[in-house]
């Protein structure tokens, strides 16, 4: 009884339920995060880690890896490594600040939709139907391109097409959540709406959210890069990834150029995926049932 009644709004107990296995102890999830943490020291430290200036032309053009220029120069004699290492400090950020631009507007309108119901529901829901009816990447192209090319329109085009996908999510567990036995109980007991709202059920289905969001960070990488490949995202001559494998498709027997860049966008990608598997793993009750089912 006691259990039905307590309000569980203390988030670390609903984010780490008992008997969850530590995403520690996962050797992917510990190399993902390794390598996170690496390019958020070398997108921090970009200024000392760099041996040139991202922007500085030289007459060694096209060179080729080795010597003062470990990646080699692209066509216009800038040092590659240096640009992928201050497109770090572009993509990276800017991927972060989408996903949690996307889980703020999707989770309160999947919050408010699932909670209220009635034509709210309908409205929130009927819009985040006709955006996901589009290809993402197809929708943000249309966007971007009616706005114009820049970083900023490039965000507001991702960030419109992105949001259904938290709020469909925070809707579906929202409405799960306001029949559990200890919201009900918080009602009798005096809570209103959104108090309820908000400290009974948005702290109970914080988890399923945050894995999507973590995941999503790979993806919102992914479609800005894209966008900035088809010239729809940064504008040159600013470091960034997408636009310097753009560069490299142009300069095809450069290959330095767009690998080098396309491997960072790989690692980036790759180490996200690995830490969220484990959060996943860790956070929802049944995927860590089937994963200890599997280890049995």
């Amino acid at each position: 009884m006691s259990d039905v009644l307590e309000r569980p709004g203390r988030w670390t107990r609903r984010l780490a339920p008992r008997g969850a296995r530590s995403p520690w102890r996962q050797p992917l999830a510990v190399l993902g995060a390794v390598v996170l943490v690496v390019w958020l020291a070398v997108a921090a430290l970009a200024p000392l880690l760099a041996p040139f200036d991202p922007l500085e032309q030289t007459p060694d053009r096209l060179a080729a890896p080795g010597g003062a220029h470990l990646l080699g120069t692209d066509s216009l004699g800038r040092d590659v490594l240096s640009r992928v290492i201050f497109g770090s400090r572009l993509s990276i950020p800017v991927a972060v600040a989408l996903v949690v631009g996307c889980l703020v507007v999707g989770a309160v309108l999947g919050a408010l939709a699932g909670y209220l119901g009635g034509w709210v529901d309908e409205v929130v829901m009927r819009v985040a139907d006709m955006v996901l009816a589009f290809p993402t990447i197809i929708l943000a192209m249309v966007v971007a391109a009616a706005l114009g090319p820049s970083l900023i329109n490039a965000v507001i085009a991702i960030l419109l097409v992105n949001w259904p996908q938290y709020a469909r999510v925070t809707r579906s567990l929202v409405l799960g959540a306001t029949t559990r036995e200890y919201v009900v109980a918080g009602r009798l007991l005096g809570a209103g709406p959104w108090t309820s709202l908000r400290r009974d059920i948005l702290p109970n289905v914080a988890a399923p959210v945050l894995v999507l969001a973590t995941l999503d960070v790979g993806s919102a990488i992914l479609v800005l890069s894209g966008l900035s490949f088809l010239g729809l995202g940064t504008v040159p001559p600013t470091p960034e990834w997408g636009s310097m494998v753009a560069d490299g498709v142009q300069q095809f027997d450069a290959w330095w150029i767009g690998t080098s860049a396309g491997l960072a966008i790989l690692s980036v990608v790759v180490a996200v995926n690995f830490v969220g598997d484990a959060l996943r793993d860790t956070l929802d009750p049944h995927t860590r049932s089937s994963v200890a089912g599997r280890a049995l």
